[in-house]
């Protein structure tokens, strides 16, 4: 018998690790509407997956769109996950049971950036700089349409037209990028033209508070290309 079991025991682990990859790779293709590749690595022995622990996982993936945000390469790494394997085993929804730490490398190149100008959570975000650079120029008081999103290095130029009923004005801003923190972000070097004409420049800056869930340790930008690693809390 105990023969029996040891020759039984490595299908076993296989089949868990399979299954639990699968269900992985399910549940990370519904929190996005795209991906081009994904790839799911994890390590862990069969009495922690059986207890619901998975010590360290790896995951790939490239050009997935999240939210309408088109991200070129994201590599991320998550250990000691708490997951919901008696369910997960029956068939149903893999599901947290805990907050993960997400440590990640990110690549977002400037064609998926523009690509990305129509999704809600980008549109705000960049909305919310606007209205910190310039508060007349309010979404709630003049419509504004994101045009184009340039990366030089250290330095992100956008693009926006107002159109209030008179006539449409265009908006160039350029804003340097630093890391105050893991936690904070600075806006320095800021300019803003209106149809060519100097509209604010000079010494500028202004702080943005990223959350106490997010530590980034880099966000650089480069010709082409915008480049962040650091650590996002998942919660349940």
């Amino acid at each position: 018998m105990p023969e029996e079991n040891s020759q039984k025991s490595p299908k076993k682990i296989k089949l868990i690790t399979n299954l639990l990859t699968k269900a992985l790779k399910l549940w990370l293709r519904a929190q996005v509407s795209q991906v081009s590749q994904l790839e799911v690595e994890i390590r862990a022995s069969d009495r922690q997956i059986l207890s619901g622990c998975i010590p360290w996982v790896s995951i790939f993936a490239s050009h997935a769109v999240y939210q309408g945000l088109h991200l070129t390469r994201i590599q991320l790494v998550a250990e000691n996950i708490q997951i919901n394997i008696g369910l997960v085993l029956k068939g149903q929804p893999l599901r947290l049971l805990e907050t993960v730490a997400v440590f990640g490398d990110l690549i977002v190149e400037e064609k998926d950036l523009n690509n990305s100008l129509s999704s809600e959570l980008l549109s705000t975000a960049l909305n919310d700089v606007l209205v910190k650079l310039l508060p007349e120029h309010s979404p709630k008081s003049k419509p504004i349409s994101w045009q184009k999103i340039t990366l030089d290095n250290n330095q992100i130029i956008m693009r926006a037209m107002l159109t209030p009923p008179s006539e449409a004005t265009h908006l160039d801003i350029y804003l340097g990028l630093k890391l105050l923190s893991g936690q904070e972000l600075q806006l320095s070097q800021i300019q803003v033209k209106q149809n060519e004409v100097p509209l604010l420049e000079g010494n500028h800056s202004y702080n943005f508070y990223l959350g106490s869930d997010v530590d980034i340790e880099e966000l650089n930008s480069i010709p082409g290309q915008l480049l962040c690693r650091g650590r996002i809390n998942v919660n349940p």
